[in-house]
């Protein structure tokens, strides 16, 4: 990948950045499986044409799940979901935890997560 001068990333190295003109793409790997992600379906094609020239692909099409995620689009709406719902009752049927009572978290129902409670500085991490 690094020699198609797709970007790896520092945080996950399965994970690519490449932007074609000022389009930006994502590539997630996983040993043979792959997912881009853009806004331009016409970049994909192009990365996945670069792609083809070094590595033997196979395009599935949009991807409806990848490890053990699933994965929805409203396109109407312009909305993209992912959900683990399948993997987690396939996990609670391998443990025969499949039929136990559920509870509630203990977590305070009125509370919200936000992306303004993250750490930012290096101590706060």
């Amino acid at each position: 990948m690094v020699s198609q001068n797709i970007i790896r990333s520092e945080y996950d190295h399965c994970v690519y950045f490449k932007s074609f003109n000022g389009i930006f793409i994502i590539l997630a790997s996983y040993v043979d499986d792959m997912l881009i992600a853009s806004k331009s379906m016409e970049e994909i094609n192009r990365l996945k044409d670069q792609l083809s020239r070094t590595f033997d692909i196979k395009g599935l099409g949009a991807a409806k799940h990848i490890l053990g995620m699933e994965i929805h689009r409203d396109r109407k709406n312009g909305k993209l979901w992912s959900s683990q719902q399948k993997y987690v009752e396939k996990i609670l049927e391998k443990f025969s935890m499949n039929n136990v009572k559920p509870v509630n978290v203990p977590l305070a129902s009125h509370f919200k997560l936000s992306s303004v409670l993250r750490t930012r500085t290096d101590e706060e991490k």
